[in-house]
Parts: C-alpha cells; structure tokens; sequence
C-alpha cells in the first residue's frame, strides 16, 4: 500500500507544487485548504504524515497537531510556517510535531523530510510488529507435528504451564525435552522472567556445586571473588535441568533441600538466602526404576515429579516424519544458501520406514548432512548416510526391483493414507503444486 499523504495550507499554490512533487514519488496525496475540511476526512481514513501550515482561516495548527495526535498517534506531522513563527513551530515540536518547514518551500526538503518521517514511521512499525512476534512466540511453534501424539503434548504444556509446579519431563535422547521445557516457560506466568538451562550429565561433583549453588570469596583455594550460582540467578524465574539423573547423590541431597526450604546456601556462605524458582527436570533414563535400584533419591523424585510429562519417541510418532523432514530441509537450505526445492520419493520413502533411534535429533542430522551434501535442487537417496542407503536395497531386494513411476504412487498414497486424503496437506508434504498432485493422481488412476 502506497503511503498516504495529506497537506493542509490555505494557499493553493503550495498544495498544488508539493502535492504533484510528492506524487511523482510514488506517495498518496491529497490537498486540504482548510483544517475542517482535513479533519472530517482525517477520521475517516488516517493519514500516514501531513504538512500542516500553522495559520489557516478557520483553525489554529497547534489545536490540530494536539487533534490529530489524539486521533492517530502513529501520524506523524511536519508543520509549514512562515519566519516569524519559527519559535511557534520548534514549540510544536517538543510536544509532537516530527519538523517544520519554513516558506519559501523547497521541494528536495520538503521530499527529505517526507522521506524521514515515513522512515520512521515504518522502522516504529517493524519493532512493534517484532515485538508482537517475541511476545506471541509461545515457544509451542518450535515443536513441528500434527500427530495424535505430540498433540497431546502440546494439550499437556498448555495445562502445566499456568500451574506454578515442578515438572518432570521424560523422553528418549532427542526428542525435544528442551523445547518443552523452554514452551511451559514461555506460556507460565514466569515468562518474563530468567530461564536458565544445566545439564546435570558430565560434570564433577565440585563444578556442579559451584555452578548450581555458587561460593564466597575465600571459600576454597582458587575462590578469588564471590560467585552467584545458576540457582540464585534464576530468582523468580525457571530453571531446566537437563539429565537429572545423572546428578551426584550428595547434590540431590543440596537439591532437595532448595525444594523444600526454598533457600539456597553458597558454597563457604553462612547465611541462607531466599530464593523463589520453578524447576523443570528431564531425563532419558526410567527415574522410577532408578528409584528402586537406589540410584535417585525417592523423596526427591517426589519433589520433581508434581507432574510427568512423557515425549513421544519419534517413530510413536512416524506420521510427522514428512514434516519434519520438510521443516529441516527449509531450514538448512537457508542456512546453507542452497536452493532445494525438493525430495525425491524413494528418498522420503527410506525416511519414512527407518525407525529413528536417535529420534527427532537424528532426523535433524541426517537432513543437515544431505543438504550439505546435495549438488542438485533436490534431496535424493545417495545424500542420504550409507545404512539408510542400504536400507533402501534391502527393502527392494525383499520385494525385486520395481518401476520407478509405482514406487512414486506407492509414497504418494501413503501420504494421501496418512493424511487422511487431504489433497492439500499432501501436495505440501510432497512438496509439489495441488495441480500436479492431481494430475498424478490422475495418471495413476488414484483419483
């Protein structure tokens, strides 16, 4: 939409010069020689900037600056006066005018001035639009899938986000622990506060103890200057343990006494301080059975385990590969400036029957790995790792070789299957035209 325009002066020479210089450069505009006339219309249908003459017959500019403001803050007005008001005009100014302009007009000011204000009008316009976006990203847009499955997850971040409660979030290495915690977060009445993440797996006990509860100065040798651990900086706000139970039992211990007292001590420090957090563990391993072996503190796994949240295992939830798939091609591509527009059906048909042990993170991998890989605009078999390679041939060798055009309509119904025949989710997942999915389905009789 072009920008909109207005000038408001009694002299119709001025109207008439800076509305056809305007015009020329690509602005609607539109002339007004009296400021009732302007504001009838001003209320109608908002101006983005106008030039505002100071005196007009039957209105006081400034009365129509403090007006038009009222009406439409995001407007921005650039006032055009004679010498003798100059004071008049920088007055308006400080109370919300953008500039002046003083007669004689010159029309490259008159265009730099437009140029500006309309700049920043739009710089003003993208921040809140940037705003609105940090502000609505509930962090549930991070986690692709339409499955039965992950939907239930999502049903279950949305009820334990507004509950103040710890939660404990278990699933197989890489599918997507992280993002859950960071989604319960940002939809948790702690959202604008800190969310701070540790990984409880591959750390001494001592560092553990440094980062998690922080030390005095002098509290051993080396402790030059007080630290403030991970726990205090998280002060209202969220921690997220990753790998809970790979903590040391003496740090449980330190743990469940956070929990329950809800103070923290600093290590060589005497005087607890009171601390206010929400903690969310994750861990890959079964904590109840680690439980009963007596490798996790029970009355701990009470304190964490308010609420379970379990993820799925990607192949539980097979029906999202597709998107997935897509989702990461889109994104590295991006990333690597590489134009692919494409998967070659024999291709998704491997990813779709591989089982996926390592889960979503693998998927994600193997497609980084064959866009990097790719030499063409589309992801085929060989830019796929060796095993899904040879799970291909293993997969024809079970059934001998067949035609390239049935194994197109073999994967195209089963999207369709999957999909529940909606012929536009499957063209996208196909990544192809609807048209062309139509003609294919025509052509193989599946119409």
């Amino acid at each position: 939409m072009p920008q909109r325009i207005a000038i408001v002066d009694d002299e119709l020479i001025v109207c008439r010069r800076l509305g056809q210089s305007l015009s020329k450069e690509g602005y609607e505009v539109e002339t007004f020689p009296q400021g009732q006339a302007f504001l009838e219309r001003f209320k109608q249908l908002a101006f983005d900037l106008v030039f505002l003459d100071l005196v007009l017959p039957d209105a006081n500019g400034l009365d129509l600056l403090v007006k038009i403001k009222s009406l439409n803050q995001e407007t921005e007005v650039i006032l055009i006066t004679g010498h003798g008001s100059i004071d008049t005009a920088m007055e308006a100014v400080r109370h919300g005018a953008f500039h002046y302009a003083t007669k004689p007009l010159k029309l490259k000011e008159i265009s730099h001035l437009a140029h500006t204000a309309l700049e920043t009008i739009a710089l003003r316009r993208e921040n809140a639009r940037l705003r609105e976006a940090i502000d609505g990203d509930d962090g549930l847009n991070r986690i692709v899938g339409r499955s039965p499955a992950i939907q239930q997850v999502f049903s279950m971040i949305r009820k334990v986000a507004s509950v103040d409660c710890n939660v404990l979030i278990e699933g197989g290495s890489g599918t997507g622990k992280a993002l859950v915690a960071q989604a319960i977060h940002k939809n948790s009445p702690r959202r604008d506060r800190p969310f701070l993440f540790f990984n409880c797996g591959g750390f001494t006990e001592e560092l553990i103890s440094s980062e998690l509860f922080g030390y005095e100065k002098g509290a051993f040798t080396g402790a030059t200057a007080t630290k403030i651990g991970l726990l205090e900086s998280a002060d209202s706000g969220t921690v997220f343990l990753d790998e809970i139970g790979e903590m040391p039992p003496s740090m449980q211990v330190k743990l469940l006494h956070v929990i329950q007292e809800k103070k923290i001590l600093r290590v060589g420090g005497l005087r607890p301080l009171d601390l206010d957090i929400r903690i969310l563990a994750a861990t890959n391993k079964e904590l109840k059975q680690e439980v009963e072996t007596g490798q996790f503190r029970e009355d701990l796994y009470y304190r964490l385990n308010v609420v379970t949240l379990r993820l799925p295992s990607l192949a539980e939830r097979a029906e999202d590969i597709p998107l997935l798939t897509w989702h990461f091609v889109q994104k590295y591509s991006q990333a690597f400036n590489k134009p692919i527009t494409d998967i070659h059906p024999q291709a998704m048909q491997i990813l779709t029957s591989y089982s996926f042990p390592g889960n979503v993170r693998e998927l994600e991998n193997i497609i980084e790995r064959a866009v990097a890989l790719s030499d063409s605009k589309q992801i085929r078999v060989q830019d796929l790792p060796p095993d899904l390679q040879r799970l291909e041939l293993n997969t024809l060798e079970g059934e001998g070789l067949i035609p390239l055009l049935e194994l197109e309509k073999r994967y195209i119904l089963k999207v369709l299957e999957k999909t529940n025949y909606n012929k536009g989710l499957t063209a996208q997942i196909l990544g192809i035209p609807r048209t062309t999915l139509w003609r294919k389905l025509k052509a193989f009789g599946l119409d």
